[in-house]
């Protein structure tokens, strides 16, 4: 009889066997669903992604994607950030299906449904495959924190609105107006 208090953890295998015309993430072996984005959403991820493609282009600094693009950082901990960073000196954990290991830089734009998840969850997961900065997007705010991996936890360097250029330790020279992508 199986004891009803047991968890099942699933895997990166189940995680590649579910259906397609739906986005999941994995953490801690447990799905969990996205939900389709808004209009909002999509322009700042846009705004933001095509800012940052730019700047690390120009700098030769590495390879910016937008999700949907699996982040895999182990057997049950696989996420879909909304904009990844990873430096060349790092290329190596790119692959042609996903990104095997913690990119420098990953940027969350919270949702309604799911901000808790970003704020509070993905920022404990960040933190234990130490992604160098995480920036968390709050479109209701118009602002972006921008946090910086420390021994224990993330420093909060930062929280940047449309009157506050933001800029970015791991990412020297960039500054970002904020009225372009709110």
């Amino acid at each position: 009889m199986a004891s009803p208090n047991l968890k099942v953890k699933f895997t990166y295998q189940d995680y590649m066997h579910m259906p397609e015309e739906k986005r999941y993430e994995l953490i801690e072996g447990e799905f969990f669903m996205i939900p389709s984005q808004n209009e909002y959403h999509q322009r700042i991820s846009g705004e933001l992604g095509f800012i940052l493609y730019g700047f690390v282009k120009k700098n030769k600094l590495g390879s910016v994607y937008l999700a949907p693009f699996d982040v895999v950082f182990s057997d049950e901990d696989v996420v879909q950030p909304d904009i990844i960073f990873v430096s060349k000196g790092r290329k190596n954990i790119i692959t042609k299906d996903n990104i095997k290991g913690a990119p420098d830089l990953l940027i969350e734009i919270l949702s309604p449904k799911i901000s808790y998840r970003d704020r509070e969850i993905k920022r404990k997961l960040y933190f234990k495959y130490s992604v160098k900065e995480y920036w968390i997007v709050d479109p209701e705010g118009q602002n972006i924190e921008v946090l910086s991996l420390a021994e224990d936890g993330y420093k909060t360097l930062g929280i940047y609105n449309i009157n506050t250029p933001l800029s970015s330790p791991l990412l020297k020279g960039l500054l970002i107006d904020l009225k372009e992508v709110f």
